[in-house]
């Protein structure tokens, strides 16, 4: 999920929107709320956010503290004015990239996983077992064969991989799969999701490496 600040309305509608074309949710805020949020927003919310996306602000130059008292997600801040002072003033103040408008979303998410990429010092792809799960939107492979899944699907396994060995709760793959302030589909889709790609992963691999347990969640893992 994304979380976008600035100040104006049309402009987080706009990336909400933009975001949402591309599959990934989002949603906005301003600054004011959002720091008020961010001070007691839930652990389970907060870990849900992939990337927040710093916009025009009086408070701009302040979130990125904000923001890393809580969570270690990229913080990418888009600048208005074409100035070197401006930019250089942003990275002083804690974001890990700026950049100008106007920006592709697919750019600014190429951006995030880039930064993911370096604060983590890992490839973008994660093996377990014979299970190869990419971080850069790719399908995953089983046994070297590519293993086409619908993006919801491939979501869920991604965030599972990325918590291997922990158990997730099924509010907690909601919140990173269709963003913490989606109130327009029910929570209980999560099953319907990973009971597909249970079946799927079971018919590739002869059994299910996903381990359910009622009232405590999912957990992925290969001993």
């Amino acid at each position: 999920m994304i979380v976008v600040v600035d100040e104006r309305e049309i402009v987080k509608d706009g990336y909400t929107s933009l975001f949402g074309r591309e599959g990934i949710p989002s949603t906005g805020f301003d600054p004011e709320e959002f720091c008020e949020w961010m001070s007691s927003a839930a652990d389970s919310d907060v870990v849900a956010i992939e990337t927040f996306l710093i916009g025009q602000s009086d408070l701009a130059h302040g979130l990125p503290r904000t923001i890393r008292g809580r969570s270690q997600a990229p913080v990418i801040a888009v600048s208005d004015q074409p100035s070197l002072e401006a930019t250089l003033a942003l990275f002083d103040c804690g974001v890990d990239d700026v950049v100008r408008k106007p920006v592709h979303p697919r750019e600014i998410l190429a951006r995030a996983a880039a930064i993911r990429r370096r604060l983590t010092a890992i490839s973008n792809w994660t093996d377990i077992g014979p299970i190869r799960v990419y971080s850069d939107g790719r399908d995953p492979e089983i046994n070297g064969e590519t293993m086409p899944l619908p993006r919801r699907e491939r979501r869920i396994l991604e965030y599972l991989v990325a918590n291997r060995g922990r158990r997730v709760s099924k509010a907690q793959i909601f919140n990173a799969i269709y963003g913490i302030f989606d109130e327009d589909v029910e929570e209980n889709v999560v099953e319907s999701h990973v009971s597909k790609l249970r079946k799927k992963l079971r018919k590739k691999l002869g059994f299910d490496p996903i381990d359910s347990k009622r009232f405590l969640g999912y957990c992925i893992d290969w001993n």
